[in-house]
């Protein structure tokens, strides 16, 4: 068992969490959170950006088990942070006990002024261009990007059970269209004439490790977002079991298909095809299909993208609303609708200034500066696994296997990722470091006033 037990109280006959939050969500909508949460626009764009860092099959693929075993690992951390914090908030509960409010209140600053938002602004931002090119609509696409986000903030202020169903068929047909992109892929796409025989593309150097570090930087965008199905721990049935189940049938879900992806890619297109199109799986299906193909792909990814903002959309605000219900936050952010008792002012929070982001940024731009602050954090919580097991002592069902090399693994692929970031993106990065740090002085100031 965990060292605390989860506070438990009834309501109508439903089980809530103690902070008014009800416990509705079991390990089918915990799997497909955990799923929803990673897979979004990354896997059917990043392969291109990965392939140009990275000119071998060898050396592309490489860098997706990389990053599928460092998700792994990440997977293997939090599912036992999950069991022994089973609360509200999630990486925000779990930083907040481990080391002090105030660390807490920079991850749940930065999130929702960055990492958050800023990843939904970017999916965002791809989706519109998506709905625009399927309907040849003459509207710019950080208008459909926010119409997009308004909508879904309006679904999940209705209740995280009409999030979850929302959520979970979106999740349903992400998948489908993957299987469909590989299925038809290899049975109907010659392969590429183009092979290439070399294992690496460059002698064993800094320039190939460099280079590596770059194809890891999309590789990790598309891969992150596991963590926030923790978000939601305060309203899953049971979520010393089904949290811990859910994030590794989850990550291995994803691990293969986003391999599977990438393979037909590389088999499809070669290296040179993969490097010279900013719409690899678009390519693909156009091989296979012709244009109905790429036009049925197109509809695919729309639906992943989508599926991924309402993931954003039901689990983030989540730590805001624990933030104002420790009182380091407005306290409006707390208030729950007294029908659907979701935090309704955390929704909405959210949503608009996602919209802001998406109005103001690039997708580009935006990626870079989410994944220097996100990874930082990341690492930081595997972090808190050593202080739980020193400080406390009671038995947990599910320990990170060959720990703490795994999880020493996992803080040092994050904090390399965070590294390469900024050595090959300076700029984009330090707008992210700076929201960051403002939330320093933020704190106390907010302290103080209380």
């Amino acid at each position: 068992m965990a060292n605390e037990n989860v506070n438990i109280e009834e309501n109508g006959g439903e089980r809530t969490d103690g902070s008014g939050l009800l416990r509705r969500l079991g390990l089918f909508d915990a799997t497909m959170i955990v799923m929803g949460g990673i897979i979004g626009s990354g896997i059917f764009m990043n392969p291109y950006v990965v392939a140009q860092q990275v000119h071998s099959p060898f050396l592309i693929l490489g860098a997706w088990v990389i990053g599928g075993s460092i998700a792994l690992a990440g997977a293997f951390v939090y599912a036992e942070l999950a069991e022994r914090r089973p609360h509200t908030g999630g990486q925000y509960a779990y930083l907040r006990d481990a080391y002090h409010p105030s660390i807490a209140f920079i991850y749940g600053w930065s999130l929702l002024l960055v990492i958050q938002t800023g990843g939904m602004a970017a999916v965002a931002i791809t989706f519109g261009r998506y709905f625009i090119e399927l309907t040849h609509i003459n509207v710019s696409d950080w208008l459909i990007a926010a119409i997009a986000l308004a909508l879904l903030t309006i679904v999940n202020c209705l209740g995280v059970r009409t999030g979850s169903t929302v959520q979970n068929v979106l999740m349903t047909l992400k998948i489908a269209a993957i299987v469909m992109l590989v299925t038809l892929g290899f049975a109907l796409a010659n392969p590429s004439g183009a092979k290439t025989a070399t294992v690496l593309d460059r002698p064993v150097s800094l320039d190939l490790l460099t280079a590596m570090g770059a194809a890891l930087v999309p590789v990790m965008f598309a891969y992150g977002g596991w963590q926030t199905s923790c978000f939601v721990a305060g309203e899953l049935r049971d979520p010393q079991r089904d949290l811990p189940r859910g994030l590794l049938i989850g990550v291995l879900g994803v691990i293969l298909l986003y391999l599977s992806v990438n393979f037909v890619c590389v088999y499809v297109l070669g290296v040179e095809g993969l490097m010279q199109t900013k719409t690899p799986v678009s390519e693909v299906m156009r091989i296979a299909l012709g244009e109905t193909g790429a036009k049925i792909i197109a509809v695919g990814i729309a639906i992943s993208t989508l599926g991924f903002l309402s993931q954003g959309m039901l689990t983030a605000p989540r730590v805001y609303f624990a933030m104002a219900d420790d009182g380091l936050f407005f306290r409006r952010v707390a208030w729950l609708h007294p029908k659907t008792l979701v935090p309704v002012t955390a929704i909405v929070l959210q949503g608009v200034w996602a919209m802001v982001i998406a109005l103001s940024g690039k997708y580009e731009q935006i990626l870079n500066y989410v994944v220097s602050v996100d990874f930082i954090f990341f690492g930081l919580t595997a972090t808190c696994v050593f202080i739980f097991r020193r400080r406390d002592k009671s038995e947990t069902k599910f320990k990170i296997p060959l720990h703490p090399f795994t999880t020493i693994f996992f803080i040092a692929g994050c904090f390399f990722v965070v590294a390469n970031t900024i050595y090959k993106y300076p700029e984009n990065s330090a707008i992210g470091l700076a929201i960051m740090v403002i939330g320093i002085p933020t704190f106390y100031l907010w302290k103080g006033k209380k």
